[in-house]
């Protein structure tokens, strides 16, 4: 059996595939257009989806949507009618909902396939539950308590629940307008961070500060019994219909969710280019804390009717990657699964197996334990991109040599440029589309600012170990944390020695590396580690304010245009030294 999940009209739009119960391609929309969380219609990613693994339509038994508009009706209608005379915020919606009308026309005329083509069936999966299913259904474990925790989607903020097999029992949920993800945007936002998606900065400038005002924020939500808790809606807008997102041109959007009500309590929200304060940081540090308030006390609360050791999580809340490290030490869960494209893009991945696993009980054999799922590069296209840009290269024959010159060169404090396999799936890049360099230079976190990132000073860059070597560098709560979603402290007699990594409370955002999950990566940290003594690595995205790099072509031109030392794509090796011809 062949499912399509697909993620549209939505940010971050994305499509994945399973075959046989096995996710084999997965990819996000901007990595095609070049828009960063591009939304609409995945159309480019979805023609490179069945490019590249073979698939026509008629093989398709079924196109999961991870958008159900029928979802939670009568919580819509009886929120429009209690909140007169805002029933255009509803009417809004309702036309947003329409496009959903022609998804099947769109796609079909898309593929080139007849409008009357019997195959493939429809089938419209709530947002959560694919949130759900993306964490619970791949994460190997046969029971577990599961939560999704976001924004909104479908009228919910939040559900939560137990897995067993192939069934999902919701125990509850979080309806508009009350929504942790919301409550951290509209905080991002006042600290002058506006696009979509800035939130990750916030939770990098909580270090510097001290929860000073975190009274101030408890007014703003109050936790109630069973889980569950409200926000104060005096402090917010989007109730009244007034916060809006809009991506009808790509990039999403996201008017303003607070209210005046935060510039009586903190005073003028900050300009995004004035400088970061003191108070800034306090804020982000209260918020943190704030946050963790709401995500404990739902945690808790489940694990109170579940009584599992097993937790899996997804939203766009278990990218709150500080608070996920603390989850062991607040909560009584034992393993923790979150899924790596937690965010919206993931849902294409939870609704393709909703509808194997829940819906058509398919038995579950497939584990996500990497996320090297996307479009990968062929030797010839490597060659020929570079020929055509006039680049000279050294071809590199084995994998041995290839990891021992880059481990070298890392360890004279180049900045490499690493190109390898397929595209990781999600906002990480773990290894195959990364900018590497050493964590033990500390300068190194200005160096890549000032040549490379060009991102503000108060983000930490994350560091990425062996697996079996994570232990000696970190104080983990697990044996592994592939997907840097997981924030730990470094292990005080190991700072001095990774100083571009530790951030300033001393942790770290940790991916591990297992030898089996990419062989290549594993052997150039392994070698690393032969030289320095240290087989760690600091990892950063393979990009400069743009998505991630995709194809050659785009790796060689962030190479250019920026000014890492050496870039490694495939077996190809190119180092400024050799200059362009």
């Amino acid at each position: 059996m062949i499912y399509l999940g697909i993620n549209a009209y939505h940010p971050d739009a994305s499509v994945a595939l399973f075959k046989d119960g096995v996710l084999v391609w997965a990819g996000e929309e901007e990595r095609y257009n070049r828009i960063k969380h591009a939304s609409g219609f995945p159309d480019k990613a979805l023609m490179q989806c069945l490019k590249e693994t073979g698939i026509k339509h008629s093989d398709l038994d079924a196109v999961a949507i991870s958008k159900n508009p029928q979802a939670n009706f009568i919580k819509k209608v009886a929120f429009a009618l209690i909140t007169q005379p805002n029933l255009n915020m509803v009417f809004n919606r309702a036309r947003a909902f329409t496009r959903f009308a022609f998804f099947r026309k769109h796609f079909l005329h898309l593929i080139n396939a007849p409008v009357n083509s019997p195959r493939p069936e429809f089938i419209n999966v709530e947002h959560h539950q694919a949130h759900i299913a993306s964490s619970f259904f791949l994460s190997g474990f046969d029971r577990a308590a599961f939560l999704s925790l976001d924004g909104l989607g479908d009228f919910s903020s939040a559900m939560w629940g137990m897995g067993e097999g192939n069934k999902l029992k919701v125990c509850d949920r979080v309806y508009f307008p009350h929504s942790a993800g919301f409550f951290y945007t509209a905080a991002t936002q006042f600290l002058g961070f506006l696009k979509f998606g800035d939130e990750y900065k916030v939770m990098g400038l909580a270090a510097y500060g001290k929860p000073a005002l975190i009274e101030s924020f408890r007014m703003m939500y109050r936790l109630k019994p069973k889980g569950q808790f409200k926000l104060n809606l005096d402090y917010f807008l989007h109730h009244k219909g007034q916060a809006k997102i809009r991506w009808e041109g790509g990039i999403p959007d996201q008017d303003i969710l607070y209210s005046a009500e935060w510039i009586k309590t903190f005073g003028e929200p900050r300009q995004t280019e004035s400088a970061v304060t003191q108070r800034e940081m306090d804020i982000a540090a209260s918020l943190q804390v704030a946050l963790e308030d709401i995500y404990f006390h739902i945690l808790n609360h489940l694990y109170s009717i579940t009584h599992e050791d097993n937790l899996c999580l997804a939203g766009g809340v278990a990218f709150n990657s500080v608070a996920n490290g603390k989850i062991t030490r607040h909560t009584p869960f034992r393993n923790i699964y979150i899924q790596p494209a937690a965010g919206d893009a993931g849902t294409a991945v939870g609704a393709a197996a909703y509808v194997a696993h829940a819906l058509y009980n398919e038995p579950r054999k497939f584990v996500m334990n990497h996320v090297y799922f996307g479009s990968d590069a062929s030797r010839e296209s490597i060659v020929t991109a570079l020929r055509s840009k006039g680049i000279a290269f050294e071809e590199i024959a084995s994998d041995e040599a290839l990891v021992k010159k880059t481990a070298k060169a890392i360890a004279e404090g180049k900045v490499i440029g690493w190109f390898q396999g397929k595209m990781e799936f999600g906002p990480r890049a773990l290894g195959n589309r990364s900018i590497l360099a050493d964590p033990r230079r500390p300068d190194m976190k200005d160096i890549l600012n000032q040549r490379i990132k060009h991102r503000e000073t108060f983000r930490p860059f994350a560091p990425t170990v062996t697996e079996e070597s994570a232990p000696e560098f970190f104080e983990m709560d697990c044996a592994s944390s592939p997907f840097m979603l997981k924030v730990f402290p470094v292990r005080h007699d190991k700072r001095k020695a990774l100083p571009a990594i530790t951030h300033l409370d001393g942790t770290a955002r940790v991916q591990t590396v297992a030898k089996e999950s990419n062989p290549l990566f594993w052997k150039l940290l392994t070698e690393f580690g032969h030289i320095t003594g240290i087989p760690v690595l600091l990892n950063t995205s393979f990009n400069e304010n743009e998505p991630i790099v995709c194809t050659p072509e785009e790796a060689l031109d962030c190479y250019i245009k920026t000014k890492m030392d050496m870039l490694v794509i495939g077996h190809c090796v190119v180092e400024r030294k050799d200059g362009l011809k």
